[in-house]
């Protein structure tokens, strides 16, 4: 299985934002406001062009859901036979990934660690073990992760924080979650602009 194994905080770097991929953000502001390499990058940047903002915005949206550009791709080619708005629906089918699922219950600290719990084996959906990060929750669906995955540390830790906030598409009791209905736009939090991804797949 193909994933990208550089330096998570090259990436937050390179888009000079959080993207989430870090659980020690403090470590990660400090360095936001330097580009990647030794010395970051020196001198005036040139102006930008229309198609390197629409890749930048690609770029990011791959670089907060973990996803490379082959399934990325694929995304947009589902959303773009959807007659309501491409954008809005892809990432709609990226939010109803199961590892971002398991992320946005507050099951897992990043999007990382919840795509581990998911191809470990730590992940049930409707009562039956499921360990394919990519697969696509469904309405009335519910996700809940082992006994094992509970006494994990971190997963602890959440399960017991009592300020998680989670999104109005799902709900969550204890070591289980449901999905109460489909995500729109106003239930991601990230700036994403969607519309650069559109004109980017669309040239």
């Amino acid at each position: 299985m193909a994933r990208y194994t550089q330096p998570r905080n090259k990436q937050q770097r390179r888009v000079g934002a959080d993207l989430g991929l870090k659980t020690n953000t403090k470590s990660v502001e400090r360095r936001l406001a330097t580009p990647p390499g030794q010395h970051g990058r020196k001198g005036k940047r040139g102006k930008v062009s229309d198609y390197g903002t629409q890749l930048a915005a690609k770029q990011k949206a791959k670089m907060i859901y973990g996803v490379l550009e082959r399934q990325f791709k694929k995304y947009y080619v589902v959303a773009s036979k959807n007659p309501l708005a491409t954008g809005e629906v892809m990432l709609s089918l990226l939010e109803r990934r199961l590892d971002n699922t398991i992320y946005r219950l507050g099951f897992a600290p990043t999007r990382r660690a919840a795509r581990q719990l998911v191809t470990h084996g730590n992940v049930l959906v409707n009562g039956k073990k499921l360990s394919i990060p990519s697969y696509r929750v469904s309405e009335g669906e519910t996700i809940t992760i082992s006994a094992t995955a509970a006494a994990i540390p971190y997963v602890k830790a959440l399960l017991e924080a009592k300020d998680l906030s989670i999104p109005k598409w799902l709900e969550r009791k204890a070591s289980v979650g449901k999905v109460v209905r489909l995500p729109v736009r106003e239930d991601l939090t990230e700036d994403i602009n969607e519309q650069l991804i559109v004109e980017f797949y669309s040239r």
